[in-house]
């Protein structure tokens, strides 16, 4: 079950990475990637909270090594993903998945991008200045997740924990 997991998990690295660098929003001075939303739900449901943090961790920190990111991907994707992992532990709703997804990236990923904009990267913004743009692009990713999740239940069922 390991390898599966860890070959799940490098396959929606890789689709994160590539197509969460070329689908993305232009939002104000953030680049929304709701691709990055979508791995973070399927990955939080299908993997577990571990892995949906890892998986965002990596794919952030690929998409910036590649100049296709924002070290404002960092604090959303993977809060978002921790949120949308524990809470389908929780509960295991795939609708609760995708709330906490939704709260983790565009609320509580988005008051986090503030001192990361203001501080590292020397931007003058205000402390909310994400939380909208955020919110734009993990709802659309979350629901994207959704539907894919809810399409492809009978064939994910044996590989969620």
């Amino acid at each position: 079950m390991k390898t599966q997991k860890l070959t799940l998990s490098a396959l929606l690295i890789a689709i994160g990475t590539l197509l969460g660098s070329v689908i993305y929003i232009p939002v104000g001075v953030a680049k929304c990637f709701p691709i990055q939303h979508t791995i973070n739900v399927i990955s939080a449901v299908v993997l577990g909270p571990f892995y949906a943090v890892l998986n965002a961790f990596i794919i952030s920190l690929l998409r910036n090594i590649l100049g296709r990111g924002t070290l404002l991907a960092f604090p959303g994707s993977m809060v978002g993903a921790l949120l949308a992992g524990v809470l389908y532990y929780k509960y295991r709703k795939t609708l609760i998945a995708v709330i906490g997804e939704i709260i983790g990236t565009g609320i509580i990923g988005g008051l986090l991008a503030f001192p990361i904009a203001k501080f590292i990267m020397g931007r003058e913004v205000l402390a909310f200045a994400f939380v909208i743009p955020f919110l734009v692009s993990t709802i659309g990713g979350s629901l994207i997740a959704y539907f894919i999740l809810l399409s492809t239940k009978q064939y994910i069922r044996r590989y969620i924990r």
